[in-house]
């Protein structure tokens, strides 16, 4: 049998036979299909032979039945071992292009309508006015998940590019998402792919918070009028945004409530790092605790959706119903993730003491991103008050 591209020849029979009996073996495309009776444990069995897979080119599965081309078919009744190649290079990523364009205008909208105040109707190319803002909100999502495929590809863990997601909302974007398409050799490995989206997020984000708070606010940016009756949207500053003020001695300017739209991209990295490393189901901080605890993740994962709820009613209780919502959101997101479940790696293994520690000082750092009413909406009289 030829093998995959890059790889070496698809494992014989006979290579298998220490934990599954192979009584035939046929092919739909690239795809590897042994059928045949396995002598131990799905999970045993995927560990046993993903390492002699994988120094091949593919990537295994074990399920009952298989549905492929009209003329291949296999009932429920029969197990398969299914092997993908995982050294096929796609070409050009043209989902990726397009969408890193789409949310590129979608920013660029997003900034000049809301932060720029330019009127995009009447004067439609003035909008390149906003690539700061594009590339503040663009460079802390795109770092985050980028540390994700580096390491990714470090661990010879089969990874795309980044998905951006455009929205045209006062962010221009719902953020960024990769995919990972091959099994998670290790905990170490899993440690490190869940740990580094948010430690690179981290690193671009208090530059860009730096920068920010170095640049003047625009001349169409004023202080909420307290004579106003208009509500005005306020973006609450988390710790790591007031420590970051604090040590570049710009506080002051902080305080003023005006800055450049460019901290506000900071503003966005330091809530999608306090969102990504939530301890539940398949988020960075799901991945770091699965790696840190193993099997017991699942437990800390189910106190997540009840912190949100607690959270939400906390913050009823002390700013009102409107500033709870997103806590709510993410509460009910927590119940879907964690009952998905998180990553399980081939080999599960116990993580080294260095690791862990390293683990512990990321969820330090994404507390500091922490606050409790993010966003809210209140009268410019209140504001000033």
């Amino acid at each position: 049998m030829a093998g995959s591209e890059g790889g070496g020849p698809p494992p014989e029979p006979a290579e298998l036979s220490s934990v599954f009996d192979v009584y035939e073996v046929q092919r739909d495309g690239e795809r590897i299909l042994y059928i045949g009776e396995p002598t131990t444990t799905g999970e045993e069995l995927e560990r046993r032979l993903w390492q002699l897979f994988r120094d091949r080119g593919y990537e295994i599965r074990l399920q009952q039945g298989y549905r492929g081309s009209p003329d291949l078919y296999l009932s429920r009744g029969e197990f398969v071992l299914v092997a993908d190649p995982s050294t096929q290079r796609e070409g050009i990523p043209r989902t990726n292009l397009l969408l890193f364009v789409l949310t590129v205008l979608s920013t660029l909208f997003a900034g000049s309508v809301f932060w720029y105040q330019i009127p995009v109707t009447e004067q439609p190319w003035r909008m390149v006015e906003a690539w700061p803002f594009v590339v503040a909100i663009m460079g802390v999502l795109g770092v985050h998940e980028l540390g994700h495929y580096v390491m990714s590809r470090y661990h010879g863990v089969d990874a795309s590019l980044p998905y951006f997601i455009p929205v045209p909302t006062v962010i221009g974007s719902l953020g960024a998402v990769i995919k990972i398409k091959g099994r998670i050799p290790n905990r170490k490995a899993l440690f490190d792919i869940g740990v580094a989206g948010p430690l690179a997020g981290l690193v671009a984000t208090v530059v860009i918070t730096v920068i920010g708070l170095h640049l003047d606010p625009l001349a169409v940016q004023e202080p909420a009028d307290p004579t106003s009756d208009e509500p005005v949207i306020f973006f609450n500053h988390p710790p790591m945004l007031e420590l970051i003020a604090e040590l570049t001695g710009t506080s002051e300017r902080l305080e003023d409530g005006v800055v450049h739209p460019v901290v506000f991209g900071g503003w966005v990295g330091m809530l999608v790092t306090l969102l990504n490393m939530l301890p539940v189901g398949q988020l960075d901080g799901g991945h770091i605790v699965r790696a840190m605890v193993g099997e017991r993740q699942r437990a800390v994962a189910l106190m997540v959706p009840g912190a949100m709820f607690a959270l939400a009613l906390y913050v009823f209780v002390v700013s009102g119903a409107q500033s709870m919502s997103i806590w709510i959101i993410w509460g009910l997101f927590g119940l879907l993730l964690a009952y998905a479940g998180p990553v399980t790696p081939v080999n599960d293994d116990a993580l080294d003491w260095k690791r862990i520690v390293l683990g512990l000082l990321t969820f330090v750092l994404a507390a500091l991103c922490f606050t409790p009413v993010p966003i809210e909406i209140v009268e410019a009289a209140e504001l000033n008050s």
